[in-house]
């Protein structure tokens, strides 16, 4: 019986058939991110290097000498490699317990292909089990949790946390998610909220599921 860690191991190394030659390469942010950073240290010289997610990641990758460059600086990156807190059946995820959604969503929304890294556990048929993370602006923290009561849900404030862009996280517990493109703009439309954890609109192109019998590869 493999563990979670040997999971999320085993997407760690097949995501390295994904990266390509000589190019700048997106990566994300989290427990099996890291992994995957540390499987990409044994390639870095067939890459020119990478735009992280968050500080986390651009401090691990910068530990193993590998180029971390700034979005504003790269016109396009052909992969972006990120892990999941929720992943459905149709790609559509929830991301953000690392506190890293919104850096994570835009440089998703600049990678020609998103390829998401996770094990089995991840993996459901309706989104919404795992509290979804909103990150907003201070001043809007209160005003926002009221209109996600609204919405159904539960916001409690994440103890301790301010994002790498200096605002607050709000998990939204209780929501089972139908529809999430619907929900992800309907709550991104809250103003004060910089971006939610939902990634519907740019969801994965490809899932690489650690499994039991194996790294099942699912577009």
């Amino acid at each position: 019986m493999l563990t979670q860690d040997q999971l999320k191991l085993a997407v760690a190394k097949k995501a390295l058939e994904f990266v390509p030659e000589d190019a700048i390469i997106g990566v994300g942010t989290g427990s099996t991110v890291n992994l995957f950073i540390e499987e990409l240290a044994g390639i870095k010289d067939r890459i020119k290097g990478a735009v992280s997610s968050s500080d986390a990641s651009t401090a691990r990758l910068k530990a193993h000498h590998i180029p971390v460059f700034d979005l504003n600086e790269v016109d396009k990156l052909p992969v972006y490699i990120d892990g999941a807190d929720e992943i459905n059946h149709h790609l559509h995820m929830i991301k953000g317990g690392g506190a890293a959604l919104t850096r994570e969503k835009i440089v998703a929304g600049v990678a020609d292909e998103f390829i998401c890294i996770a094990d089995e556990k991840k993996y459901v048929t309706m989104l919404g089990a795992f509290p979804l993370p909103i990150e907003v602006i201070p001043m809007a923290r209160s005003y926002v949790a009221r209109e996600l009561v609204r919405l159904g849900g539960h916001p409690e404030l994440r103890q301790g946390v301010t994002t790498d862009n200096g605002n607050v996280i709000l998990d939204v517990h209780g929501l089972q998610i139908m529809k999430p493109v619907e929900l992800e703009e309907t709550i991104n439309h809250i103003a004060g909220v910089v971006t939610c954890g939902l990634f519907a609109r740019r969801r994965a192109d490809v899932l690489l599921l650690g499994k039991q019998d194996g790294v099942a590869v699912l577009r």
